[in-house]
């Protein structure tokens, strides 16, 4: 039997292996992107520290990345958060500015779970690698399975993901850990059967192991077709908004962003309060991990923009299973919901002007 559950992991492995073009030996079974995202982090800073203690990130990052940035600080190490411009992305040169030899770890993530703007991720690793020793790890939780990641064409040493991003079960990751050119060591977080080549312990959740591979077999078959039909219908929702609305506010780069990921603030209207007026809606207020707090998102916040556009925005996230209908259901319930709430306004500015507003044609 156990013979049985190896060979189905080890499958899963080499699926996961084929979609970003690694060794299946470089594959290590994790819990989900946040505990890779923390064995990333902790176990490469405590694995180089005599070579250095400076670690650079971003202020966009999530908080998987950002809260063990606070964490490693705490341990002593010298940690820079590198600002972004108002798409979300951040400026080269100043990376380029902020490395020196004393940096041994850099962590920039691949696209924005929130706003949904993909970074420039094989020019940042060149000018890692080219600067500094440091190990070079990506958050890509949000884009594997999404948009095409190749480890070895972008230089990436160490890779997050997360299975239930791509219709996988929850409760299951994997960390991508690079083996030659160079070979990235960590530090294991979990001691305890030495599992996972010594750098996660603990007996594997086969059955998520195996959803996992299979979420991304069928990530990889499909993921041109669906990418294509998903910025189609995102693309729609947004014109449909855009047109009926005036304020409506895209939030991230108009054009280097996620197929899937729509990110709009509407003025005059607070997004928990819209939320409301859309029940047959699953969207979410910043990050949908933290969607239940009512801070404004630190993403929002990051680009440059006032609190108010980041307590008025909305995330719609498509996945492959959106149909036409629904789109045209979440354009009606949020034009609908926008217009009665800016009428209940006690600021005279958030009145329709005429010609977008008045009433609500039948669809």
């Amino acid at each position: 039997y156990g013979w049985e559950a190896e060979r189905a992991v080890e499958r899963a492995r080499e699926q996961a292996a084929l979609l970003i073009n690694s060794s299946p030996k470089e594959i290590i079974w994790t819990s989900g992107a946040t505990e890779s995202d923390n064995i990333a982090l902790l176990g490469a800073a405590e694995a180089h520290r005599k070579h250095g203690d400076r670690i650079i990130t971003c202020v966009t990052e999530h908080p998987a990345v950002l809260d063990t940035a606070k964490e490693l600080e705490r341990r002593g190490f010298h940690v820079t958060y590198l600002g972004v411009d108002s798409t979300g992305l951040l400026d080269l040169e100043e990376l380029r500015e902020t490395l020196d030899d004393r940096t041994i770890l850099v962590s920039v993530m691949t696209a924005n779970n929130e706003v949904g703007t993909i970074h420039p991720i094989a020019d940042i690793s060149q000018i890692v690698h080219a600067r500094s020793p440091a190990v070079f790890h990506t958050d890509a939780a949000q884009a594997v399975g999404k948009i095409p990641v190749d480890v070895d064409v972008m230089g990436i040493d160490l890779l997050s993901m997360s299975a239930h991003k791509i219709h996988g079960p929850k409760g299951i990751g994997a960390l991508y850990v690079r083996r030659r050119r160079p070979t990235v060591r960590l530090h294991p977080l979990i001691h305890g059967g030495g599992h996972e080549r010594g750098v996660r312990s603990g007996t594997l959740n086969v059955s998520g192991v195996v959803g996992m591979g299979e979420a991304l077999a069928i990530a990889d078959r499909e993921m041109d077709e669906n990418a294509e039909r998903m910025e189609k219908l995102r693309d729609r929702l947004q014109k449909q908004l855009t047109t009926a609305l005036d304020g409506v506010h895209l939030n991230g780069h108009p054009e280097q962003r996620l197929p899937n990921n729509l990110n709009v603030s509407f003025d005059f209207v607070e997004a928990e309060l819209l939320m409301k007026e859309m029940p047959d809606l699953a969207v979410s207020t910043g990050a949908a991990c933290s969607s239940a707090s009512l801070e404004p998102s630190h993403v929002i916040s990051a680009l440059g923009f006032p609190e108010s556009r980041g307590q008025s925005s909305i995330r719609y996230g498509l996945n492959r299973f959106t149909t036409e209908k629904e789109i045209e259901l979440a354009a009606k319930q949020t034009i609908h919901g926008v217009r009665k709430l800016r009428k209940g306004s006690d600021r005279p500015e958030a009145a329709q002007p005429a010609g977008k507003g008045g009433e609500e044609t039948s669809r």
